[in-house]
């Protein structure tokens, strides 16, 4: 128990005295940012990808467009997030000629096309599951697939799926842990530089896990109360 009174000690030295907390409070901004980023860019490119994947294929375009989501949905869920942030900082980025990115800015985007490629399947399935009648008496006023789409059945698709896509969201909370490999500073590697001060990593381990569990907690209870805002709405109609 002393020594693990020391090792909190240590850390309340490391955490206030030598500054750590602004380390941490910048690392999870940037945590939170690269999560929300990351699910904004994924829920445009999703749902764009699933309104293609859904789109009538008589003719040869949309058949074109659809094997081309599928190749990017593929590549994306078929490689590990780490892996495209390797990629992309180190690989990509170099051939192009692009010298010292911001490493949070590439970390959002490839957040953001992984993403994209979950939630284009979790979206064709939201679409999937609305009655085809809204799409039929959309078009039987005379509205186009891609208004009818867009204003009527993504609408109700997305009311359908608003649980998986918390889901997606604290799953991108989490692994965010990982843009540490192309030296991007988060929440893990805030807590992880205060441990390195002086090679006891229990306690900022310990306190660094408490708080994904506190943004875990909330974005779960956000998610409730919208569900629950969204069927009064429907009630209410």
């Amino acid at each position: 128990m002393d020594n693990f009174g020391y090792k909190v000690e240590l850390f309340l030295k490391d955490f206030i005295d030598a500054g750590g907390y602004r380390k941490v409070i910048a690392g999870l901004g940037n945590t939170l940012s690269i999560a929300v980023v990351g699910l904004i860019i994924g829920i445009l490119i999703g749902t764009i990808i699933a309104a293609v994947r859904v789109f009538p294929k008589y003719k040869l375009m949309p058949r074109i467009l659809n094997g081309i989501c599928s190749l990017y949905v593929e590549f994306f869920r078929g490689t590990p997030m780490v892996v495209q942030l390797l990629l992309s900082y180190y690989v990509l980025l170099p051939l192009l000629g692009v010298r010292g990115a911001d490493s949070v800015v590439v970390a959002m985007v490839v957040f953001g096309l992984n993403s994209g490629a979950y939630i284009s399947e979790i979206m064709r399935g939201g679409i999937l599951s609305v009655d085809p009648g809204q799409m039929e008496g959309g078009r039987a006023m005379g509205l186009s697939f891609g208004t009818t789409m867009m204003k009527i059945v993504i609408p109700q698709a997305i009311k359908n799926i608003l649980p998986t896509l918390g889901n997606e969201f604290i799953t991108l909370i989490k692994e965010t842990s990982i843009v540490s490999f192309i030296a991007a500073l988060d929440l893990y590697k805030a807590f992880n530089d205060i441990g390195t001060n002086n090679y006891e990593f229990i306690v900022p381990y310990l306190v660094m896990a408490v708080i994904y569990i506190l943004l875990v907690l909330i974005i779960s209870i956000g998610v409730r109360l919208m569900e629950r805002s969204l069927r009064k709405g429907d009630r209410s109609m």
